[in-house]
């Protein structure tokens, strides 16, 4: 500019001095003054060091740059208009003309970025110079002016274009640059690490997450490396699996795509999503060490028991299925036993499931210290243990081997155990068998232990059983009784009898105890022992017990009023809530007074819901319902259950009448008993009377109401029964007294 300017000044010398024009000289004077001021002013601004953010220095600078603009303008207009019109000299005509046009041209691509100062300058100059050419008059000049006019309107278009160009650039720049700064934000700020690879799989861009992740591995700048030089990095610190880094080489070169977790040095796991556009490559690196434990924890919890840390009952089935695929070829002998807890559910109900829970946990422990190496032991629920051994070797299965780990078993899980202070004494029962044939699956093999444990069970605690073919044959009898039970039930198949209770000073018939008699239409008479045992197992003995309750209630009601009817009800009954409505609604609909009706229950029942089941005997004998401990002196603490429970008969075990004819030791423990329950306000029932000696020894030496027993008749039907109370009532013999008995009845 400065030069352009200088050159002006000199064109207008030089035209002044052609023309010999004064006022040239003016102009000449006018130019070199724009050139000395233009120049002070621009030194003016670059020693200012202006802040971009300085608005009111910006709006003064940009006042100043006006000024000298529209001072610009009114120098070459001038300088051209008096060239044209006031100077007759053609040379000063044409520098002026010429001049002015180039200074013109500097306008568009000096000063199209201010519009106003672009138009004014461009009017200033290129419009007097037209107005001069048009005041000349001929029709040269006013032609020559007809062609200038397009080349300015030609001059603020290309301006004006320039600017927007110019404008478009800039905001271009700034939205790139905005979106370059919020796209290196989201890079950095973002939770995964992100990796760019170009056609060369060489590292264009990565953030700081993505070197994070190989921290320790592979540091320094990534850019401009490859990325499979930091894969053999890793494997070199042996940070990375070979395996690993070819298939994820191979997906990269691939451009397949897809995911893969690398496990970093520790147990560090990445997950890296490779996807592609073109030749551009996109590695995603998301930390996945959270979910990978947590699906390890998954998988635990899915295939091994929280508690004990043994497979649970499908990782162990699993484990065992395959292993007898595998057996099916080299026909290895196998052992499978279930290891059962005895009385635990009592440990748990009186002590808590804490302590349970140490108890499982502590059996687990010692199972696993003595059983077999190559034996395998899961958890099947509750406290229920099943272990399994299949090996190469049959000594290692012979029944001398077995037996060993068997007892190892027992012993280990039977030594005394303490939690929380309380002293604890385990015992076990095991059944188990060993199977040699070919083909076998695990439900036959658990059958079949199961079958063996439910005869161990059935000798008392602490037995172990293997299975024999005979137990297969009795679980096939059973399992056809517990249908037929239920059928039985529902069809009415099932009949009561009566055996009497007789005062033994009277020897009349105080009353009766019901029982429950099934004859099976093919099998025949089943025992009681056998079915109502089925019954417990298969949850009918409910059921039995209000089909009992109906009838026994119903048939006493014919009875004298003095006679009452006593039903035995078990645990079941005891725990559950239908107890008392049975009651009531029997006692409903037969009529009979409830204190005609008496509850037979054994201490074994009572053991197993202690609290519940006082509560219920409570508010039965609230109601005027007789209670009656039967069986008394075989179960458990029998002395504390006379304290608590609100018995009002005791009815003494058949054990203690057997020899009291022939052993003293006998009679007077029985007579102790007696006095016991006399002390305590208790009728007194001997159960089992069976001889006459046992008769006189019970009404001479003891202080026994009541006698049961066969010597005095077997269980009669309900219209025998009856025939036989009306017939004591008519002829009461004494002592002589005997009662018929029916032929159709099981004796008890």
């Amino acid at each position: 500019m400065f030069l352009g300017t200088l050159a002006s000044v000199l064109g207008a010398l030089a035209g002044a001095f052609r023309a010999d024009s004064t006022l040239l000289i003016v102009h000449a004077g006018l130019l070199a003054l724009l050139l000395v001021s233009r120049d002070f002013n621009m030194r003016a601004f670059a020693k200012a060091k202006i802040d971009p953010t300085d608005l009111g220095a910006a709006q003064r600078w940009e006042k100043r740059a006006l000024f000298f603009g529209y001072f610009a303008a009114v120098a070459y207009g001038s300088w051209v208009f008096s060239s044209i019109v006031f100077v007759n000299d053609s040379f000063a005509e044409l520098v002026a003309i010429t001049v002015t046009v180039a200074a013109m041209v500097g306008i568009v691509t000096r000063n199209y970025g201010h519009d106003r100062l672009m138009t004014v300058q461009i009017l200033g100059m290129g419009g007097l110079m037209v107005l001069g050419l048009l005041l000349k008059g001929d029709i040269y000049h006013m032609l020559l002016a007809s062609l200038f006019l397009p080349m300015l309107v030609s001059f603020r278009s290309l301006g004006k274009d320039v600017r927007n160009n110019l404008l478009n650039a800039v905001h271009d720049r700034v939205a790139a640059s905005r979106l370059a700064s919020q796209l290196d934000t989201a890079l950095e700020t973002m939770q995964h690490g992100l990796c760019m690879l170009d056609e060369n799989g060489v590292i264009a861009l990565a953030n700081d997450r993505a070197q994070q992740t190989f921290a320790g591995i592979a540091d320094g700048t990534w850019v401009g490396q490859t990325f499979s030089d930091l894969l053999d990095e890793a494997i070199a610190k042996r940070a990375l699996p070979r395996s690993t880094a070819e298939r994820l080489n191979r997906m990269i070169a691939n451009q397949s795509g897809g995911k893969i977790i690398m496990k970093l040095s520790g147990d560090f796991h990445c997950e890296v999503t490779v996807s592609s556009r073109g030749d551009r490559t996109v590695l995603l690196l998301e930390n996945v060490t959270a979910r990978i434990r947590a699906q390890e924890r998954i998988n635990f919890m899915a295939r091994y028991d929280g508690l004990t840390g043994l497979p649970n009952r499908t990782y162990f089935t699993e484990q065992v299925d395959a292993d007898l695929a595998a057996r099916q070829r080299t026909a290895r002998p196998v052992l499978l036993a279930i290891v059962d807890l005895d009385d635990f559910k009592h440990i748990n109900d009186t002590l808590g499931h804490l302590v349970g829970d140490k108890v499982l946990s502590e059996t687990a422990t010692r199972i696993q210290s003595v059983m077999n190496k190559n034996s395998r032991i899961g958890r099947f629920g509750g406290d229920e243990f099943v272990l399994y051994r299949s090996v190469d070797a049959d000594t290692d299965t012979d029944s001398d081997s077995v037996e060993a780990e068997v007892s190892a078993i027992l012993d280990a899980v039977a030594k005394p155990l303490t939690v929380k202070g309380e002293r604890i004494d385990l015992r076990a029962s095991i059944g188990y068998v060993v199977h040699t044939a070919e083909q076998v699956a695990l439900d036959d093999l658990i059958s079949r232990a199961d079958l063996a444990l439910y005869n161990a069970k059935a000798h008392g605690k602490g037995y172990h059983q293997v299975f024999e073919e005979v137990m297969d044959e009795e679980f096939r009898y059973r399992q056809r009784l517990k249908t037929d039970l239920a059928d039985a039930i529902a069809n009415n198949q099932l009949r009561v009898v009566y055996q009497p209770l007789v005062d033994l000073k009277t020897r009349q018939i105080a009353g009766c105890e019901a029982l429950t008699r099934w004859t099976h239409p093919e099998l025949g008479p089943i025992r009681p022992d056998v079915f109502i045992s089925l019954a417990e197992e298969v949850g009918l003995v409910s059921a039995i017990t209000d089909f009992v309750l109906k009838t026994a209630t119903a048939e006493c009601a014919l009875w004298p009023d003095t006679l009452s009817v006593s039903v035995n009800v078990s645990a079941r009954d005891l725990r559950g809530e239908g107890l008392p409505k049975s009651i009531s609604r029997a006692l409903s609909a037969s009529g009979l007074a409830p204190c005609r009706l008496e509850i037979e229950v054994t201490e074994t029942a009572l053991i197993e819901e202690r609290v519940i089941a006082a509560a219920r005997l409570k508010e039965l004998a609230d109601r005027g319902i007789g209670i009656a401990l039967d069986d008394f002196g075989t179960g458990y603490s029998s002395l504390s259950y006379l304290h608590e429970m609100p018995f009002t008969k005791l009815k003494i075990d058949r054990a203690f009448i057997a020899d009291i004819a022939t052993d003293p030791r006998s009679l007077k423990l029985m007579a102790n008993v007696a006095r016991l329950g006399k002390d305590l306000d208790l009728v007194l029932t001997a159960e089992g009377v069976e001889t006459e000696a046992q008769l006189a020894v019970l009404a001479n030496e003891t202080e026994v109401d009541q006698v049961q027993g066969f010597l005095f008749g077997m269980p009669l039907p309900g219209p025998e029964i009856r025939a036989l109370i009306a017939r004591m009532t008519r002829d009461a013999r004494g002592p002589d007294l005997r009662l018929a008995y029916s032929t159709s009845s099981v004796r008890d």
